[in-house]
């Protein structure tokens, strides 16, 4: 396997995984990017969701930047996320500035704090 893939197997995609997460989850806000995780015996490895608030962007377009830079953190930084909250973790990362991340190393910062 590739070492920075996202497959989809690592996705949180069920909606029982996300009632659980939402239900007993713990919130961690660092800058612009917060992170609800929340630990489960029936996941292997880490299943991580990203996501922009429709709210905060009207347009598909900066959502969609703000969700991919998302991704490419956490695909980078897995293994140190994986470390430090283990590998039975259900996590969603978020954007939650109104302003559109200016580029990946500002969302790289914040996401490292995190961990």
């Amino acid at each position: 396997m590739k070492k920075y893939a996202y497959p989809r197997s690592e996705k949180l995609k069920q909606d029982k995984d996300f009632a659980l997460l939402f239900k007993k989850g713990k919130w961690r806000t660092a800058g612009a990017v917060r992170l609800v995780f929340t630990s489960s015996d029936e996941v292997q490895k880490p299943k991580v969701g990203v996501s922009a608030s429709k709210k905060l962007f009207k347009r598909s377009i900066d959502r969609n930047r703000a969700k991919r830079l998302l991704r490419a953190v956490y695909r980078h930084h897995k293994e140190a996320f994986a470390q430090k909250f283990g590998n039975q973790t259900l996590a969603m990362l978020f954007w939650i500035s109104p302003e559109l991340p200016p580029n990946y190393r500002t969302v790289e910062a914040d996401f490292l704090k995190l961990l």
